[in-house]
């Protein structure tokens, strides 16, 4: 039987737990469109944009996106090469001609990571599109998952190169402005191309807007911003993390609980987006991002919260 609201009892424990995690700065839950609990546990207010790190990923698909859907961007199965040829390595690899434009949205470019422990000197030199591209080859185009940061940033690039306009001036315009939301300035590499893939700064309720894009199919009222189909073919799992085992869409997390598929934004230390369609569910929470000095439980713990508190709250309704 459809429900309407979040059970009271539930949602109070949800917010107990999630008060006592002391990295965690802000919890937003939506149902139908409705905001049911706004809480700032410390840190910035609602409305202050914080860095989402690599929730960035996703809205960058969103961008991609958005950008086909304008006819700006030919589709997903467009060659990079049609682009960044010129960045390629002296003497490529020939694969590298093969990679699509979807390759880089499912992070199976098979290029080496640029992400954990090569992050760093990654992003410390002169040419990260050039860097990324000459990345050994670890898979196959199109076959197993390699999650790298660098992939993301060369679709940044790619996007910059076809469209003649910056990754930023995109999102301001074909997400920020018809979602009326705030999209400030994001650091770039030393060539001016904006990060793809971290470091975006949202505001909570804005992160919140830009889950329930998703959940309402790219529809923000009445205004269609993401092709018909594009969220539905964003949310199919393609390569898998070997560290989650999470699939991996067009720059979301899928995910079960229970019977209810959870498509959700991920963000180093926490930054967090949780659509649940079926129970027309939106969540949001923030942390901070500050680097930990080893592996803890708090993002496990972000889980929890969404799937023994909310996800029941949001079934046995209020």
């Amino acid at each position: 039987m459809a429900t309407t609201g979040l059970d009271a009892a539930l949602v109070a424990t949800a917010v107990e737990e999630a008060a006592a995690l002391p990295r965690l700065n802000s919890l937003i839950v939506a149902r139908d469109g409705e905001v049911l609990v706004e809480r700032v546990f410390r840190g910035p207010d609602l409305d202050t944009p914080v860095n989402i790190k690599s929730a960035s990923k996703s809205v960058l698909a969103a961008v991609a996106g958005a950008a086909i859907g304008e006819g700006l961007l030919p589709g997903v199965e467009a060659p990079i090469s049609t682009w960044l040829a010129d960045d390629f390595p002296v003497a490529p690899d020939p694969r590298l001609n093969t990679l699509t434009v979807e390759n880089l949205l499912t992070m199976q470019a098979g290029l080496g990571s640029t992400s954990g422990r090569n992050y760093g000197a990654w992003v410390s030199g002169r040419d990260w599109v050039g860097f990324a591209l000459a990345q050994p080859f670890e898979a196959e185009p199109g076959g197993r998952m390699v999650y790298s940061t660098g992939t993301s940033h060369i679709l940044s690039a790619l996007l910059t190169e076809a469209t003649d306009r910056s990754t930023l001036a995109l999102t301001r315009d074909l997400l920020g402005e018809p979602l009326g939301i705030d999209i400030p300035e994001w650091p770039a590499d030393p060539q001016g191309v904006y990060f793809g893939g971290n470091d975006m700064l949202m505001a909570p309720r804005d992160l919140l807007t830009f889950g329930e894009l998703y959940r309402n199919d790219g529809v923000h009222e009445g205004r269609r911003v993401l092709p018909e189909g594009w969220v539905e073919t964003s949310w199919r799992g393609r390569g898998t993390s070997r560290w989650s085992g999470n699939p991996y869409g067009y720059g979301w997390w899928i995910k079960q609980v229970g019977e209810r598929e959870v498509y959700f934004a991920w963000g180093y230390g926490g930054q967090m987006v949780f659509v649940v369609p079926d129970l027309a569910l939106t969540v949001v929470m923030t942390s901070d991002p500050s680097p930990v000095t080893q592996r803890d439980d708090h993002v496990d713990r972000l889980h929890s919260i969404l799937d023994q508190r909310l996800i029941p709250a949001a079934e046995r309704g209020g």
